[in-house]
């Protein structure tokens, strides 16, 4: 495509982890569990809160619209990336990459305003127990959720937009192992400033002031949990947000890495991590710490033993 002087490409072609094919094939393998783990975990935490009426309640109404970006956003990478492993020339066309970066960007996005409106719900639980059902009413936790969606999609359009707009003057050569936008704004041959505007902007939005809610949150968790007197009541609060505080830390702390990187290496490795296995692990944490999810999946298994 040509505009001027200017000149878009029809696709990209995308780098690999490894040049060697016995390295891919292992690649493969390791990243093919990992999704496969990835759907399964996740679907079990979504049909679980769906099934069981004891779980909905507005913890697990965010948990299961954490579980649903989870498995979008893997979705969204990891089977291209599959298929990658196995070709010798690994090409995406132009649109295949534009939605594949606006779709990885509005998840992601979403993904952090959902675990900060989840810390509000922690606070409210740690702070307010007595006045809990009152301020985390169905309709404020419904708001929280589509705030949170609408939000991400709308910094994904614009972002997306800007970062496509770009022309490459003929280089296709993307070094990165999916669509993303530091990789494709390295590829641009014009001034490239209203790029750096929206991304600090799009960073601010959906990346420092929900990771600001949630220390606030947090702070006020931990004054609240040290004026517990009883040794059984401390852990018996932080124990309410334990599990969120470890999801937080993991998805906030690679996040901010990759913004703040400047290898391209590193950010295919971290962006990576992001995409397979922090998706892989949220259900993992949640429920192997979570009694009345353990005690959902024995509910529905044995229900499904006495059907049989």
């Amino acid at each position: 495509m040509r505009r001027g002087n200017d000149t878009w490409v029809s696709e990209f072609i995308l780098m690999s982890l490894s040049s060697d094919r016995k390295m891919q094939a292992g690649l493969f393998v390791l990243f093919g569990v990992a999704y496969l783990l990835t759907l399964l975990g996740n679907g079990l935490i979504i049909l679980l809160i769906g099934m069981d009426t004891r779980l909905h309640l507005p913890m697990y109404f965010f948990l299961c619209n954490l579980s649903a970006v989870d498995l979008c956003y893997t979705s969204s990478g990891v089977p291209q990336m599959l298929v990658h492993f196995l070709l010798e020339k690994k090409t995406i066309s132009f649109t295949r990459c534009g939605t594949q970066l606006f779709f990885s960007l509005a998840l992601g996005g979403t993904e952090f305003l959902l675990l900060a409106a989840m810390a509000y719900d922690c606070y409210v639980a740690v702070c307010n127990p007595l006045h809990y059902t009152a301020l985390m009413s169905p309709r404020l936790c419904v708001a929280l959720a589509a705030v949170s969606w609408l939000v991400g999609l709308a910094d994904s359009a614009i972002e997306t937009a800007v970062t496509m707009r770009l022309p490459t003057c003929g280089h296709n050569v993307l070094n990165h192992v999916a669509c993303e936008t530091l990789a494709l704004v390295r590829l641009a041959c014009v001034d490239i400033t209203l790029n750096q505007v929206v991304m600090v902007a799009s960073s601010v939005v959906v990346l420092l002031v929900p990771c600001f809610l949630v220390s606030l949150s947090y702070t006020y968790i931990v004054a609240a949990i040290l004026q517990i007197r009883s040794t059984q009541g401390r852990r018996k609060a932080f124990s309410t947000c334990a599990s969120h505080l470890i999801v937080v830390s993991m998805s906030y702390g690679m996040a901010l890495f990759t913004r703040s990187t400047a290898s391209a290496e590193q950010d295919k490795v971290v962006v990576l991590f992001y995409a397979v296995v922090t998706p892989m692990l949220n259900p993992l944490i949640y429920s192997l710490r979570n009694k009345d999810v353990k005690a959902a999946l024995s509910r529905v298994l044995m229900r499904s033993s006495a059907f049989k």
